[in-house]
C-alpha cells in the first residue's frame, strides 16, 4: 500500500533536527494524549464492567433470580408449588424462604437486619455464602437455634463464633399489660464475607422452622427463591411462571426490578464517562492536525524538490499522512497496551497508591464493594483503539492534502 520511499520520508520527517524541536515536542504531545486517552478509556470501562459483573454475581449469588411472594404474608403449601416450579424448562433451582426485617441486639449493641431463614441443604447450596465463611462450619446450620451473619454485622456487634445474638420482631405479642417484644436467641455458627458491605453487614441466616415461628408464619413462608439458567434473561421464564401461579394469590417480583434504579445509574455514568474520555482522544487529534500543518509548512522547499524529481501528489500525500497516522497507531499501542496492565494489577496498584498515601482510596461504605474490580471487554478495546485509529486518520488527511495541492514553483520562489 506505502512503498518504502514514502515510509522512509515520512518517517524521517517525524525525527526532527535541532532547528525543528518545536514540531518534534508537537508530535510527542499529541502521542501522549492518544496513548493517555486510550489507556483512561479501557480503564474507565474495565473498571464500570467490573463493578457491573460483581455486583450483579452478588446480588444474583445472594438472591434468587426471581421470586414468588404471597400477597397475604404466608405462603402455604409451598413445597408442592416448590417441585412445581423446579420442572419449569431453564429453572436451575428453586427454594422456599421466610424473609422479614428484625432488630439484631448483642453486648449492649443494636442495629437493623434482614433475616432469612432457609433449610441447611438450600443454604449450603448458596455459594457465595458456603464458600466465603470465614468462621465456622455450614454443618452446624442444621441446630434448630443456629444463626449464620455476615462478618461486618459481627464487628458491629462485637460477636464471634459461639455468641448469641437476639432478635427482635417487628411485631410484638399482644397482653394483658400492653404489647411486649417478641424476641428469640440464636448462636452464630458461622461468619461469612460475600464482599458487599449492603450483605455483611444486615444479613442473618436461620433454619427455615425457626423463622417460621420467629414471624408467626405457621406452616408457611414468605415466598419462593428461583434460579434460572440465564439471569440476564427472564421475561421467558416469568411467562411460564404466570401460567403456573395463575389464580393464586401471589406476585413475582425479579431481580431487575428490585435494582432497577442501580443499574441505570451505572449504565448512564458508564456512557457519560465514555464520551468524556473520548474527547480526550479527539483534542489529541487536533493535536495531529496542528503537528501536520507545521511540518507542512517547514517542509515545503523539501516537497518542491521531491515534486520536481518526480515525486506524485499522491505519494506527497501519503507521506504526510503515514507521518500522522503513524502517531495515532503508535499511541493507540502503547496507550492499550498500558490500560491492559493497569486493568489487570489494578488491585495491587490500588493497595500500593494507599500505603503510600495512608489513606482508604476504596471504601466499602461507598462502593459497596470490598476490592477494586476490573473486567475486561475485548470488543470494547477494539472499538476504543478503532476510535483513535480512526480520528487520528482523519486528523491527517487535511494536513496531507494541502501538502499534496502545494505548488513547487511558489515554494522554490519563497524560500
Amino acid at each position: 500500500m506505502f512503498s518504502a520511499f514514502e515510509r522512509f520520508v515520512a518517517f524521517r520527517y517525524l525525527r526532527a533536527r535541532r532547528q525543528e524541536g518545536f514540531i518534534s515536542v508537537t508530535a510527542w504531545f499529541s502521542f501522549l494524549g492518544i496513548a493517555l486517552g486510550v489507556a483512561a478509556l479501557i480503564i474507565v470501562m474495565s473498571v464500570m464492567n467490573g463493578f457491573r459483573h460483581d455486583l450483579l454475581g452478588r446480588i444474583i449469588g445472594m438472591n434468587g433470580h426471581l421470586a414468588i411472594y404471597s400477597n397475604t404474608g404466608s405462603l402455604p403449601d409451598f413445597d408442592a408449588l416448590t417441585e412445581e416450579v423446579k420442572k419449569l424448562p431453564g429453572i436451575t433451582g428453586a427454594n422456599p424462604l421466610v424473609e422479614g426485617q428484625a432488630m439484631a441486639m448483642a453486648h449492649e449493641n443494636a442495629t437493623g437486619a434482614l433475616v432469612h431463614g432457609m433449610r441447611p441443604s438450600d443454604l449450603e447450596a448458596r455459594k457465595l455464602i458456603a464458600t466465603n465463611l470465614v468462621a465456622g462450619q455450614i454443618s452446624l446450620f442444621n441446630r434448630p437455634n443456629a444463626a449464620i451473619i455476615g462478618k461486618r454485622l459481627a464487628e458491629k456487634l462485637g460477636l464471634i463464633l459461639g455468641d448469641k445474638i437476639k432478635l427482635v420482631a417487628p411485631k410484638g405479642n399482644e397482653t394483658a399489660f400492653g404489647t411486649m417484644p417478641r424476641t428469640r436467641s440464636f448462636e452464630i455458627a458461622g461468619i461469612f464475607d460475600a464482599g458487599m458491605i449492603q450483605y455483611d453487614s444486615s444479613f442473618v441466616f436461620i433454619p427455615l422452622e425457626s423463622a417460621q415461628k420467629f414471624f408467626e408464619l405457621g406452616e408457611g413462608v414468605t415466598g419462593i427463591e428461583i434460579f434460572t439458567e440465564n439471569p440476564e434473561q427472564l421475561e421467558k421464564y416469568k411467562n411460564e411462571l404466570f401460567h403456573l401461579i395463575s389464580g393464586k394469590s401471589v406476585r413475582i417480583f425479579d431481580w431487575q426490578q428490585a435494582n432497577k434504579e442501580f443499574f441505570s445509574t451505572i449504565k448512564v455514568e458508564r456512557n457519560v464517562m465514555f464520551i468524556i474520555l473520548t474527547l480526550i482522544i479527539l483534542v489529541a487529534s487536533f493535536n495531529v492536525i496542528s503537528t501536520l500543518i507545521m511540518l507542512v509548512k517547514d517542509k515545503g522547499r523539501d516537497i518542491a524538490i521531491l515534486r520536481t524529481m518526480g515525486a506524485t501528489q499522491g505519494m506527497i500525500m501519503r507521506v504526510f499522512f503515514i507521518a500522522g497516522s503513524s502517531v495515532g497507531a503508535l499511541g493507540a499501542f502503547i496507550g492499550t497496551l498500558f490500560g491492559l496492565l493497569f486493568c489487570w494489577n489494578i488491585d495491587s496498584i490500588r493497595k500500593f497508591i494507599e500505603s503510600i498515601l495512608g489513606t482508604d482510596l476504596f471504601s466499602a461504605e461507598i462502593y459497596f464493594l470490598s476490592r477494586l474490580p476490573a473486567r475486561i471487554d475485548p470488543n470494547e478495546v477494539s472499538l476504543v483503539v478503532m476510535i483513535a485509529l480512526g480520528l487520528t486518520f482523519l486528523a491527517s488527511l487535511y494536513p496531507s492534502w494541502r501538502a499534496a495541492r502545494l505548488d513547487p514553483v511558489e515554494a522554490l520562489r519563497y524560500e
